[in-house]
């Protein structure tokens, strides 16, 4: 584990960001713990292409580029809700853990639905 933390100046960012390391030790666990490969594979993707999607969206050429980066985020943060759910209700998740994740993912999933509809009110 490195003690320095990223330099991120955006709540989207960070939270994508530290959420994703939570999706990284998620997999190892269900890989560790339960012997987990398929379930693990697809949150792993799902959960960690959400911060990638967010940093690639600083960086486009156009503003419905931009929206588009943010949209593709927020149906990963959906698909990985998905994956949260199916993973707790076919017990490879605690009830701790879960109740844990689902704030976070909650949390991603309203602040890219805040911020695709004031990119959508500012850019129409």
């Amino acid at each position: 584990m490195r003690n320095e933390e990223p330099k991120v100046n955006d709540p989207l960012s960070q939270k994508s960001f530290f959420f994703a390391l939570r999706i990284v030790k998620l997999c190892k666990y269900l890989q560790s713990e339960h012997k987990e490969y398929i379930l693990s594979k697809q949150i792993l993707r799902s959960g960690t292409a959400i911060g990638a999607l967010i940093a690639e969206a600083k960086y486009t050429q156009s503003k419905a580029d931009f929206l588009n980066k943010l949209m593709i985020a927020l149906k990963e943060t959906n698909e990985t809700k998905y994956w949260i759910n199916l993973l707790y209700h076919s017990e490879y998740l605690s009830d701790k853990m879960y109740q844990s994740l689902l704030p976070e993912i909650e949390t991603l999933l309203k602040l890219l639905i805040a911020s695709t509809k004031t990119t959508k009110k500012v850019n129409p």
